[in-house]
């Protein structure tokens, strides 16, 4: 399971961030993942729910947002989203395409509770 030692890397960081920001626990994380990004989003909530047990994130939440697939079509100048696994442009069905987006893991957005 890949997505397990993704959310080890994930807790790294978030350990490192609530104590950098003196916090008492981190409450919810937010992660944009791309179609592409090689993790099943559902393996990585529930790695995710295994892994925080015990931990200053024992109590969050976390979001997957699923980030679509964008190219652009080297071919016609076309920007478009794939909505299915075919890899072809959409405008003039060529193949010579440049992914834009969709193959990123990004931690977006990390929600801490702190003292003050």
């Amino acid at each position: 399971m890949h997505e397990l030692s993704v959310v080890a890397g994930l807790f790294e960081t978030l350990i490192e961030q609530a104590k950098t920001h003196s916090a008492k626990k981190v409450t919810t994380v937010t992660l944009r993942v791309g179609k592409l990004a090689g993790v099943v989003p559902e393996l990585l909530e529930s790695a995710f729910d295994m892994y925080k047990k015990g931990t200053i994130a024992e109590e969050a939440k976390l979001w997957v947002v699923d980030v679509p697939l964008r190219i652009h079509c080297r071919a016609c100048g076309t920007e478009t989203e794939i909505q299915s696994w075919v890899f072809l442009c959409g405008a003039c069905t060529s193949p010579d395409l440049e992914i834009l987006q969709g193959t990123e893991m990004i931690l977006d957005r990390i929600e801490l509770e702190t003292d003050e």
